[in-house]
C-alpha cells in the first residue's frame, strides 16, 4: 500500500480488502468478481466502489488490467515480467513465464512509430483441463 500512499490516496480499510482478495485469488478476477468475494467481509460496499478501486490501482502500478477478449476487463496482481494462456472453452487466464518471449525482438517498424512499456505474449487455445 506504500505506492497508494506515495500517490497520496488513503489506504482505506476496503482498499486493503479488494488488494488483499485480489493477491490471494491469483486468478485474473473480474471487478465484478471482486465485488462478489469482498461484500462478503464488507456488505455494504458497492460495486463503483470495488470496480473505482481496480483502476486506480491499475493507474498507480499495482495491478495490470488485462486482456479481456470481448469479455468484462480482467485484473493481474502480477506486475512482473510473464505471459498468458487464454482458454477458449473456460475463459480461463492462465500466467506463464518464458525467457524467449521475454526478449523477443521489437519490429523496426513498431520501434519508430511508438514507446514500447512493456511486451506481454498471449497464446489462444484450450487448456489441459478442457482438452481431458
Amino acid at each position: 500500500m506504500k505506492r497508494c500512499k506515495h500517490n497520496n490516496l488513503k489506504v482505506t480499510p476496503q482498499r486493503i480488502a479488494i488488494y488483499k482478495k485480489l493477491i490471494e485469488l491469483k486468478n485474473h478476477p473480474s471487478a465484478d468478481a471482486m465485488f462478489q468475494t469482498v461484500r462478503r467481509d464488507f456488505p455494504n460496499i458497492s460495486f463503483d466502489t470495488v470496480n473505482r478501486t481496480l483502476l486506480t490501482f491499475s493507474e498507480i502500478g499495482i495491478v495490470d488490467v488485462i486482456e479481456g477478449h470481448g469479455r468484462q476487463r480482467r485484473f493481474d496482481p502480477d506486475i512482473s515480467c510473464h505471459h498468458h494462456f487464454h482458454c477458449v472453452k473456460c475463459k480461463e487466464i492462465i500466467d506463464f513465464y518464458s525467457a524467449e518471449y521475454d526478449n523477443l525482438e521489437i519490429p523496426e517498424n513498431i520501434k519508430k512509430k511508438f514507446t514500447v512499456l512493456s511486451k506481454r505474449v498471449v497464446l489462444n487455445g484450450i487448456c489441459d483441463k478442457c482438452t481431458e
